[in-house]
């Protein structure tokens, strides 16, 4: 239940960050549209999101925490505090070198991550001052992941799944703001969303460094040292980051190829927002929990409980990711035109998003399964593996695009990346099962077959019960069409549920029977004399 109280948290987390994206996605689209000022602003914002999802969701963690857990339980907390102030010193030192080099080439990085935008020089000229003001945002989260690791280590998840829930609670501000001054369409809306993303990185940093102390365990900077621990960082680290986000950059190959297609870039990163909520909510808090979970059960050799661990990971996994996938290619655009078409968000805008969201969704299960997989090469110390495996992914996602591009437009964009995803996560399972470091169990592969089975039942009531609130959905009035989706998603969801419990898909009764277990022992121990209780070591 410890393994679920910790989803549960890192999930709760993420879900509320996930759900300020959405207001902040909604009040985007009303404020920016999708068109040229959108796809400058977007481009510019790609280089910290990425950097976002590649260090605060999981990849640098990837590298850090195996060090930092077996220093923890090698030499102690004074052990572990002496690696840490070991890394930040060079870590920092290196941050500050690729900030200016940045801030110096943002022509470049502009140039590379939006070719299109070259025959447009007043595009290409804000996209590269908004990449200025918002590339110091990567260093805070590099700071931020690595503070974030200390905590998760010491089983501290909340704070740091909480902290990215800052930078959507700063652009929100923001939009507040430029819907005040009426800066809604202009270039000045992009810029104060630019110094918003700045702003928002120093907070995150903030949080998670005040939590740090909070708990006793301050760091402080030294003299920078290539010591061992430094250079296995680096060993472990490069492959790791790129390993961990081989789904980020197929996104970032997606958009220069996107940036050739008017407004293609925005409604690729709208499409992207919607598919990253299941993504981040189940993806993330998998992956965060799972890595330090399975590097203390291989350090103390419990390789059997490791297996139990990955196949019950999975199945909770899938549970929750098979009905979100199906619920996005089976109503995509009724979630696009409720969430987004007002404002300056138009018809055929909502049409090419929809298109992009059912695209992206077919490869969700693959997503979330390469959160759950990569865990067991990391926990190993083993980044090489899934580094090369995705540059094989990366390979089929530039091709699938170039492919499919002059047939599909930016859905096949989409596609490739999806495609690309299901290559990488079958790649890493087949080698997990060769090297015997997964072994499905009947219990996993039954469930897994039930779960979609109830997902395809839902997704045939989600399509019928589209078709019968069609009207309201389509109604001007706000309130109306966001009832009524939300009535409609409800309908699935009562569907999925019935589907599961009736196919036996889930053991209800054993979790009631846990929760009730666990809800008496609370009570116990609270019941107890003060003096019955055990001191503590």
């Amino acid at each position: 239940m410890s393994l679920l109280k910790n989803f549960a948290t890192v999930g709760m987390a993420t879900m509320t960050s996930r759900v300020l994206g959405f207001i902040r996605d909604v009040f985007m689209a009303s404020m920016l549209g999708a068109g040229p000022i959108a796809d400058t602003f977007f481009v510019a914002f790609r280089l910290p999101n990425l950097f976002r999802r590649l260090f605060a969701e999981g990849a640098f963690s990837a590298a850090f925490v195996p060090l930092f857990g077996r220093a923890l339980a090698e030499e102690g907390p004074p052990g572990a505090r002496r690696l840490a102030e070991d890394i930040l010193a060079v870590l920092l030192v290196a941050l500050v070198a690729i900030t200016i080099v940045a801030e110096l080439a943002a022509p470049l990085l502009v140039g590379v991550l939006a070719p299109g935008f070259a025959s447009d020089p007043e595009k290409f000229s804000d996209a590269e001052l908004m990449t200025r003001i918002m590339f110091p945002y990567l260093a805070c989260m590099s700071l931020t992941a690595m503070a974030a690791g200390m905590l998760q280590s010491f089983g501290r998840f909340a704070v740091a799944a909480f902290a990215p829930s800052l930078l959507n609670v700063v652009l929100v501000a923001a939009l507040g703001l430029i819907w005040r001054q009426g800066w809604a369409g202009t270039a000045t809306a992009a810029y104060t969303l630019s110094w918003a993303v700045f702003i928002a990185g120093f907070a995150q940093l903030a949080a998670v460094a005040g939590s740090l102390w909070f708990i006793g365990f301050p760091v402080s900077l030294r003299r920078p040292k290539m010591t061992a621990n430094v250079r296995r960082l680096v060993t472990l680290g490069i492959p790791g980051v790129i390993s961990g986000g081989i789904t980020q950059f197929n996104i970032v190959i997606g958009t220069a190829i996107a940036s050739f297609i008017p407004n293609a870039v925005s409604w690729l990163n709208y499409a992207d927002r919607i598919y990253q909520l299941p993504l981040g909510v189940i993806g993330v808090a998998v992956g965060v929990v799972l890595l330090p979970e399975l590097t203390r059960r291989l350090r103390s050799g419990e390789a059997a409980s490791a297996l139990h661990t990955q196949n019950r990971s999975l199945e909770f996994a899938m549970a929750l990711t098979l009905p979100a996938a199906v619920a996005l290619v089976a109503i995509p655009h009724a979630i696009m035109q409720v969430l987004f078409e007002r404002g300056a968000f138009t018809a055929a805008d909502t049409d090419a998003t929809a298109a992009a969201v059912a695209a992206f969704a077919l490869g969700l299960p693959a997503f979330v399964a390469i959160k759950v997989f990569q865990p067991s090469y990391f926990a190993r110390e083993d980044t090489r593996t899934p580094t090369i495996q995705g540059f094989w992914s990366m390979g089929v996602n530039v091709a699938g695009s170039l492919a499919m591009v002059p047939f599909l437009g930016h859905t096949g964009i989409a596609l490739a990346t999806s495609l690309a995803a299901w290559v990488n996560a079958v790649m890493l399972l087949t080698t997990l099962v060769r090297r015997g470091h997964f072994v499905s169990d009947g219990l996993l592969v039954r469930r897994l077959v039930l779960l979609a089975l109830a997902s395809l039942a839902m997704g045939a009531a989600l399509v019928g019960g589209e078709r019968l609130v069609a009207d309201r959905l389509a109604d001007r009035s706000e309130w109306v069409s966001g009832l009524a989706l939300l009535a409609l998603c409800a309908g699935g969801m009562g569907v999925y549920a019935l589907a599961v419990v009736a196919t036996g898909a889930a053991d209800v009764r054993r979790y009631g029977r846990a929760l009730l277990e666990r809800r008496k022992a609370r009570r116990s121990a609270a019941k107890a004399p003060a003096g019955d209780a055990t001191p503590e070591a």
